[in-house]
């Protein structure tokens, strides 16, 4: 797996605690220690993109999954 970023949590509250990006896809880890990779297959291409932009501000990450996504997810690691 590739070194993944710390995210920034400006909220304070969020789940996610770091990230990967890449073409394509988005690696998000947890606050629980899960990572999980999203890409086209799932959750489709422009949910990807949006998440990598969310990621990229630190701001919102969590709560677009758990309200746009759900747990469509490509795979967990």
């Amino acid at each position: 797996m590739q070194p993944m970023r710390p995210y920034r949590n400006l909220s304070g509250k969020s789940g996610v605690v770091a990230y990967a990006t890449g073409p394509d896809y988005i690696l998000v880890k947890f606050s629980d220690g899960a990572v999980y990779r999203y890409d086209a297959s799932a959750p489709g291409a422009r949910h990807v993109a949006r998440m990598q932009e969310l990621a990229e501000t630190g701001r919102g990450l969590a709560t677009y999954i758990s309200r746009n996504v759900g747990k469509r997810f490509a795979e967990k690691l």
